[in-house]
C-alpha cells in the first residue's frame, strides 16, 4: 500500500500530497505502538491496495444499516463514529485520528450499527474487505494487531460510559480533552500544548451528553480554572496536570505503549 498505489483522491480530483507520510506508514505508526510485527508483516501491509478518499465536514464514510464493503484508515483529520436517533439528533460516540480504524468491527458484521463521518476535511484509506482479510489469514499477526485495534476501541468506549454517567459538568469535558489531546499527540497532530478538536459546542454536547447550555457554562468554569480553553475547533491546554486533576484522567485504557527508540 504506497503512495503510487494510492490513487487519485475519490473527489475534487485532488492528490495526496507526496511530502506526506505513506497511509502505509501511517498505518504502521499506530500498529506498532501497540503490537510487535515483523518485516514480513510490514511488506504484507504495503502490499494491500489503498484508494484513497477526501470527505468535507459531516461527510460520511458509511451510514448505520449500510453493508460494509471495505475498511476505513484515517490518513488525515478526524473522523467520528455516531448513532442516529429517530428524532434526527445525533449520540457522538468516540473521535478517531490518523492510523485508526472507525469501522474495523464491519469485517465480521453484516450491517453497521453506527455511522461514521468526518470531523472537518479528512482523507481516509479504504481496503476492500477481500484483500484484507486474505492477508489475515496469510499473516495472522496483523490480524492479531487490528484485532487489537477493536479491543483499545471497547476500552475507550468503556471509558466513554464511566466518564459521561459517573462524571458531572467541569469533570466531565476535562477528562475528554485529556483524552482527545493524547490521541492527537500519538498521532502526530499535537504540538507543545494544543491540537485540533473540530467540534461545535453542540456537538460537544452530543458527545458527552450535555445540553448546550450546559456544555456553554461548564465550558466557561473550565477556562478560569486556567487548565484548558476550546475555541475555533482547537483545544489549548494551559495547565495539563491541572485538567487531568480535574478530570481523574489516566490514560492508561488507551493502551499506547511507545516502542523501544520511538519517542
Amino acid at each position: 500500500m504506497n503512495q503510487a498505489e494510492a490513487g487519485t483522491l475519490k473527489q475534487n480530483n485532488h492528490r495526496v500530497p507526496q511530502e506526506k507520510m505513506a497511509p502505509s506508514d501511517i498505518l504502521l505508526r499506530k500498529i506498532q505502538y501497540h503490537s510487535p510485527i515483523d518485516g514480513a508483516d510490514v511488506a504484507a501491509i504495503r502490499r494491500l491496495r489503498c484508494e484513497i478518499r477526501e470527505f468535507v465536514a459531516g461527510e460520511e464514510f458509511i451510514r448505520q444499516g449500510d453493508k460494509p464493503k471495505a475498511a476505513a484508515i484515517v490518513v488525515e483529520g478526524i473522523m467520528a463514529r455516531y448513532h442516529s436517533l429517530r428524532s434526527g439528533a445525533r449520540q457522538y460516540l468516540t473521535l478517531h485520528y490518523p492510523g485508526d480504524w472507525p469501522d474495523a468491527q464491519g469485517l465480521f458484521l453484516q450491517h453497521m450499527d453506527h455511522s461514521v463521518c468526518a470531523m472537518g476535511r479528512a482523507l481516509v484509506c479504504s481496503i476492500a474487505h477481500e484483500p484484507l482479510m486474505k492477508t489475515f489469514e496469510e499473516r495472522p499477526t496483523i490480524g492479531f494487531a487490528v484485532w487489537r485495534e477493536t479491543l483499545i476501541d471497547a476500552a475507550i468506549f468503556r471509558e466513554s460510559i464511566t466518564n459521561n454517567a459517573s462524571r458531572h459538568g467541569m469533570a466531565r469535558i476535562a477528562h475528554f480533552f485529556c483524552e482527545q489531546f493524547h490521541r492527537a499527540k500519538f498521532a502526530g497532530l499535537a504540538d507543545a500544548n494544543s491540537c485540533p478538536l473540530p467540534l461545535t459546542q453542540t456537538q460537544l454536547g452530543e458527545m458527552l451528553g450535555m445540553s448546550l447550555v450546559s456544555i456553554n457554562r461548564h465550558l466557561q468554569a473550565l477556562r478560569q480554572t486556567k487548565a484548558a480553553d476550546h475555541r475555533a475547533g482547537r483545544l489549548l491546554i494551559r495547565s495539563w496536570s491541572k485538567l487531568a486533576a480535574l478530570g481523574e484522567f489516566d490514560p492508561g485504557y488507551l493502551h499506547q505503549i511507545v516502542p523501544p527508540g520511538r519517542s
